[in-house]
């Protein structure tokens, strides 16, 4: 209100404003003020990588991406209902582009999101593992209304990892929203995680009451590598 109050004073003499249309231009101020920190705090605390919306997505590229479909996931609707996406391709089509620009949405319609990618994520794991600390990172996690594992299946897995994510998977289903980033088919997840029993029994919950988006096309990135009139952000 502090810092706003000169600038209202001038509109409120200028506009011969009542006292109290005065006050509600301040409290407007200031919990306009509180929500933008409170978007910025929760944004810094998702841990995304980078910042990426819907807005600055090149829809023109990958034509197959079904935009509705997407927007529609934008609502967050999705993260009250505790259900997941599944974001299926190969690499450089948009997967995490269209992971974080969801878990921004879904921050701004007013739920904690936590971004990690998959090999961090099961490393973190393991070592909480070694350190005697599993069971409350676990518990940790869970608490996150939308989780985002990005990039899962890129790396080999770290060994416990078929046991951590179904715990995982198993606390979260029917409670919290994850978003899954992967270029393997599910019918890999088996050997991409070293279980055939635990993946079966993670995908059993988690496809229960998800999304799946299959995205196809040509890497993004190589097309822009291809021209070497595009500078590189």
């Amino acid at each position: 209100m502090a810092t706003a109050l000169e600038v209202r004073n001038q509109q409120a003499v200028a506009g011969q404003l009542s006292h109290l249309e005065f006050l509600e231009l301040l409290v407007e101020d200031e919990l306009n003020t509180r929500r933008d920190r409170l978007l910025a705090r929760r944004i810094k605390k998702a841990g995304f990588p980078a910042l990426r919306t819907l807005e600055d997505f090149d829809w023109t590229y990958n034509p197959s991406i079904n935009k509705s479909q997407i927007f529609d996931l934008a609502t967050a609707r999705f993260v009250s209902q505790a259900q997941g996406i599944l974001l299926e391709s190969p690499p450089g089509t948009g997967k995490p582009h269209l992971a974080i620009a969801l878990g921004i949405k879904s921050i701004q319609a007013g739920y904690p999101v936590f971004y990690r990618a998959a090999l961090d994520l099961l490393e973190d794991l393991a070592e909480a593992v070694a350190l005697g600390d599993r069971m409350e990172m676990i518990k940790n996690l869970v608490q996150a209304p939308l989780l985002i594992i990005d990039d899962l299946g890129l790396n080999r897995t770290p060994p416990g990892a078929a046991e951590n994510l179904l715990e995982l998977f198993l606390r979260r289903y029917e409670r919290a929203a994850t978003i899954v980033t992967t270029n393997r088919p599910i019918q890999d997840w088996g050997k991409m995680i070293g279980d055939t029993v635990a993946a079966t029994a993670i995908l059993d919950r988690f496809l229960h009451h998800a999304t799946v988006i299959t995205i196809k096309g040509r890497s993004y990135r190589l097309n822009r590598k291809a021209k070497p009139d595009i500078q590189e952000a």
